[in-house]
């Protein structure tokens, strides 16, 4: 079920998602201080891609709240307003919802990404 709701996802809202994920990690990478916020945008975007059959697990210390809130100021808005507006266009429709639901996984992703940790169900 996953490889096919993978599939959708991709068409309906995951190459978007992933491509912005990856886009803002270029961003980052430019300067030598941001590399590993870029690194990380990387990671998100291959969940950004294909979320189905995977879980994020929060964790994280005083790093990870620090790079946390410079994201949410530099680049987690952005992205978070992307998945949260997939997410109410793909809810509209009772097929979606499934859809939806994942952008919204992925908006909260988008505004504390570091000390998450992404791991297969």
């Amino acid at each position: 079920m996953s490889v096919i709701g993978n599939i959708l996802w991709f068409v309906f809202a995951g190459f978007w998602q992933g491509v912005s994920w990856c886009l803002v990690g270029l961003l980052w990478c430019i300067t030598i201080v941001g590399i590993p916020v870029g690194t990380q945008c990387f990671k998100m975007a291959g969940l950004a891609f294909f979320p189905f059959g995977k879980e994020v697990e929060y964790g994280g210390g005083a790093g990870s709240a620090v790079l946390n809130v410079l994201w949410f100021i530099f680049g987690g808005v952005f992205l978070a307003l992307e998945a949260l507006l997939n997410g109410v266009l793909l809810c509209i429709t009772v097929v979606g919802i499934p859809f939806g639901l994942q952008c919204f996984k992925q908006a909260k992703l988008a505004l504390l990404p570091f000390g998450a940790v992404v791991r297969g169900k």
